[in-house]
């Protein structure tokens, strides 16, 4: 697995949110290979695998329209780099995580 492969989930908020929240994690992690696009889904996904690149400094976030539960899931280095960059660019509320062998998994809580 490598050090930059993450899955985002995000509930709550719009597409324009998600979209939003995927634009700052660009700045750190490249562009992402998929991105939220579903006007009305209820969970929206977002994954980066590409290559490794330094934190850049952040996009604008721009104002979130409502909260949304951010779930980031991958290796700890991409946990650890992701959670720092939605924590710089949003009003976060960190919600939990999880830890396995090789993954972890932390859940956010951004607000507009």
């Amino acid at each position: 697995m490598s050090d930059t492969q993450l899955t985002v989930t995000f509930s709550g908020g719009d597409v324009d949110d998600a979209r939003a929240v995927v634009r700052v994690l660009e700045g750190t992690f490249g562009d992402a290979d998929q991105r939220p696009s579903a006007e009305h889904a209820t969970v929206r996904v977002a994954t980066f695998t590409g290559e490794k690149r330094a934190a850049a400094g952040a996009a604008d976030a721009g104002p979130l329209s409502a909260p949304v539960t951010v779930t980031v899931q991958g290796t700890p280095e991409a946990v650890r780099r992701a959670s720092d960059t939605l924590t710089r660019s949003f009003t976060a509320r960190d919600e939990g995580a999880a830890s396995g062998d090789q993954e972890q998994e932390r859940q956010l809580l951004l607000e507009p």
